[in-house]
């Protein structure tokens, strides 16, 4: 019953800060006007209530840093590069193949100069490490950590990777002309964003992050304090998809369309065999340094 209910506290969290997103998105378009389609307005303050909340969770359930994942400063910074690195060679794999099959076709109706590629990149690079430093505090660090005191370790690692996996199909599609919002219509829209967790369209892009979620668990489980090795890595998969998505187009006219997942184009059946192979490949390299360290902080 006890392990029943820590399963879904992470759900009741991430509702009742869905609604009060909506709220609160709600009376900042009263405010300051239609500035931006009201399903974005919620999605970005729920994002931003989630990350904030971090912090009184964290205080609340009384972790440090150190159990959370985080290595000294210097040793942080290193794990990140090693991290990037290692999201290249697990990655770059997929994305060559995806282009020799032709499944991603170069963008050619775009002028590109190596002034515009190079700050793609960067800027591309400066989001992702943005966003890998938020999912990974969130669902490597605070949720599989405190899961993994309430139950044994293979639940916590399916249950954190379950909802890292959930979250990015948290969205509404739902449009309410700017007149015709009321503070239920954001309801509405938090009721609609979750019923898109049963999209039958998102099967094999949810089954792929799944699996991404299990690969930087298990980097997690098999290297005391590596939260840093997870940020670097999950940086260096969004980073390639990003530029990606900027360079090329999907074909779809290939008959490998079926390697990928209309969610981004990249994640999709191809990635997750390919990530379960890599993880097997990980594991027998990487054999855990300290199981009892990791059973206690992981």
């Amino acid at each position: 019953m006890r392990s029943i209910v820590y399963t879904l506290l992470p759900l009741v969290l991430l509702v009742s800060l869905a609604a009060f997103a909506s709220v609160l998105g709600y009376g900042l378009l009263q405010i300051t006007g239609d500035f931006m389609p009201f399903n974005k307005v919620i999605g970005k303050i729920t994002l931003l209530l989630l990350l904030l909340s971090i912090f009184p969770l964290k205080k609340i359930l009384k972790f440090s840093w150190s159990d959370l994942g985080f290595a000294s400063r210097p040793l942080f910074f290193k794990q990140m590069g090693r991290g990037l690195l290692l999201a290249f060679i697990t990655l770059l794999p997929v994305m060559l193949t995806l282009y020799l099959l032709e499944v991603h076709v170069w963008d050619d109706t775009r002028s590109w100069t190596a002034g515009k590629i190079v700050g793609k990149i960067g800027l591309a690079l400066f989001f992702s490490m943005l966003i890998a430093l938020g999912e990974e505090i969130l669902f490597r660090g605070l949720l599989m950590t405190g899961l993994r005191r309430k139950m044994p370790l293979i639940a916590a690692v399916g249950i954190s990777s379950f909802y890292y996996a959930a979250l990015h199909f948290l969205n509404s599609y739902s449009q309410v002309p700017f007149e015709q919002q009321t503070i239920t219509s954001g309801l509405l829209m938090v009721a609609d964003a979750f019923a898109n967790w049963f999209n039958p369209l998102f099967v094999s892009a949810f089954i792929s992050l799944f699996v991404v979620g299990v690969f930087l668990a298990v980097i997690r489980i098999r290297t005391p304090q590596s939260l840093g090795l997870c940020i670097g890595c999950h940086a260096g998969w969004v980073w390639q998809i990003k530029v990606s998505n900027d360079l090329f187009n999907i074909n779809p006219q290939t008959d490998y369309l079926y390697l990928v997942s209309p969610y981004n184009g990249v994640v999709g059946p191809l990635v997750s065999v390919w990530l379960v192979v890599a993880m097997l490949v990980y594991c027998r390299l990487r054999p855990v340094s300290d199981r009892s360290h990791c059973a206690k902080t992981a």
